[in-house]
């Protein structure tokens, strides 16, 4: 538990695509708070809400740090947390040198995957759980494999723990390509695997390998040496943490990293420097927030019967206060000390923004009922895309629709040579024109397929968008629009709206309205 300053507890493109909100370091942040703020919003960094949210109920909003303050870059970040696992299989978990002559190529997996830890498979499924996208290692499987493990089934699998692992967070895209690594290998290889690793097995072991490295501080010491290596520089998290303060609203930190991590990338996200312009180490940040808990261990910490022991954190020598003879005072380190904390009467008055759907905004939301606001960095190219093959889309559906046409001609043709009493000749002539409805379907199917297909790929070489599987919203999709009520591409695009903003949802539509209402 950390102690601050107050309370501190460990149309057209052009159109469309503004330069408002610059996060690159380069430009003056223009939030909604300054003589410039309140124009119109690039896309790529506005906040899209699935429920209502009104900010003037919103007494406290809430951050988590890594991957949300702090957004890391995959290359340098991602790499670097590769690497470590890949030492750790070699020297601590019995698996052969050659992987450390192995790569990693960072742009190959997206969030929302699920591993099959049984058969070595990755799958991308729609919202309803349906296997849309499979792949063996780096293999894909046929639609007959794919059907045959995951379509044939008389009781529906849920994919979830222990059989399956969920790629839910950016943390666990090196891992995934890691998984999909030892997959091939030992395909090929059978004999250089560690006896009785089957797929399982070696999941595991790459998940003991990751928590190796979280645990002896590899990664973070890397990080700590050259933060600028390995996290984005957001000239506009100060303004936006001025502002939500600046408005009456109390702000809080909860992050699972420890007081003396915490600590160097709050100070790199936060700006203090030295008078020739180089980086200091002080506690300066801790201004903008009432409350900064470190070492939570979310996701229990959300739970009220946690009783975490809680300490208080002095800042220089990071040593723990709030100690009887070595053993900790009986407080209680959980949500409910936050709430009181914080003054909070109605877990509704809260807004908590995470970037990572299980850890910290479906327990947040489920248990607590929390307000929730999740940060998707991929969402800025998504709706870039969106908006560059807004024609491409049209198309697509139109020829779906077309397919859907020429498909009912022929069961009606289908159906009269079948059942109705007509002459050779008139049978000779809706053969014919069978035929040719037959050759047509074809026709644009393929054109269909192959347009849809090359859509996919804009979006992603194998696993396509996002937030799509085929037409469906994909399950990282689903997971979204359940329990996030606001979503968006950073943090800090909340500093380019008022905090008292009224977030209204666009309207539900379902399937027998769309032809109906016009769009």
């Amino acid at each position: 538990m950390e102690k601050g300053y107050e309370t501190a507890v460990g149309g057209d493109n052009s159109s469309r695509f503004s330069h408002m909100g610059s996060s690159d370091g380069g430009q003056q942040p223009c939030v909604w708070s300054s003589p410039q703020g309140g124009c119109k919003i690039d896309i790529r960094k506005q906040i899209f809400c699935n429920r209502s949210l009104n900010m003037k109920s919103i007494l406290a909003v809430g951050f988590d740090m890594d991957y949300t303050l702090a957004q890391y870059k995959p290359e340098t970040f991602e790499s670097l947390a590769y690497d470590g696992t890949i030492r750790k299989l070699v020297y601590d978990l019995g698996y052969p040198r050659e992987l450390l002559d192995w790569s990693f190529d960072w742009t190959y997996m997206v969030r929302g995957l699920v591993l099959d830890k049984k058969r070595g498979n990755i799958l991308k499924m729609d919202r309803h759980k349906y296997v849309k996208v499979a792949y063996h290692g780096f293999k894909e499987l046929s639609k007959e494999d794919k059907v045959g493990t995951y379509g044939n089934t008389l009781i529906r699998d849920s994919f979830d723990e222990p059989d399956y692992a969920l790629i839910d967070t950016l943390f666990s895209l090196a891992e995934a390509y890691l998984f999909a690594q030892l997959v091939d290998f030992k395909d090929k290889n059978l004999e250089k695997i560690p006896k009785g690793a089957d797929y399982s097995v070696m999941y595991k072991d790459v998940r003991a390998a990751v928590d190796l490295c979280h645990r002896d501080g590899t990664l973070k010491q890397m990080v700590a040496k050259d933060p600028k290596r390995y996290i984005n520089e957001d000239t506009t998290i100060v303004p936006m943490l001025k502002m939500l303060r600046d408005s009456g609203r109390a702000t809080f930190l909860v992050t699972n990293s420890l007081w003396d991590y915490t600590n160097i990338v709050m100070n790199f996200l936060c700006g203090s420097r030295t008078l020739d312009g180089g980086r200091k180490c002080n506690f300066d940040w801790l201004q903008y927030f009432d409350v900064v808990i470190t070492g939570s261990a979310k996701p229990s910490f959300f739970h009220e019967g946690n009783r975490a022991n809680l300490f208080e954190v002095d800042h220089e020598s990071g040593m723990l206060l709030n100690t009887d003879n070595g053993s900790p005072m009986a407080q209680g380190g959980s949500v409910g000390h936050l709430h009181k904390l914080l003054s909070i009467e109605s877990s509704s008055q809260v807004l908590y923004v995470g970037d990572h759907i299980y850890g910290d905004i479906l327990r947040s939301k489920k248990v607590l009922g929390w307000r929730t606001m999740l940060v998707v960095p991929e969402l800025e190219r998504e709706v870039e895309l969106l908006w560059e093959l807004r024609d491409t889309r049209k198309q697509l559906r139109k020829l779906r629709n077309e397919r859907d046409l020429i498909e009912d001609k022929i069961h009606h043709l289908k159906w009269s040579l079948k059942f109705e009493d007509t002459s050779a000749d008139e049978k000779q002539k809706l053969s014919s024109e069978y035929n040719a409805l037959e050759s047509e379907r074809d026709r644009v199917r393929i054109t269909h397929q192959d347009a849809q297909r090359e859509c996919h790929k804009m979006f992603h070489k194998i696993w396509g968008q996002l937030m799509k599987t085929g037409y469906q919203n994909s399950r990282f999709a689903h997971q979204v629009e359940r329990f996030a009520c606001l979503y968006t591409s950073q943090v800090s695009n909340l500093s380019l709206y008022s905090p008292d903003k009224y977030y209204r949802p666009s309207e539900d539509y379902m399937p027998h309205e769309f032809d109906i209402i016009p769009l």
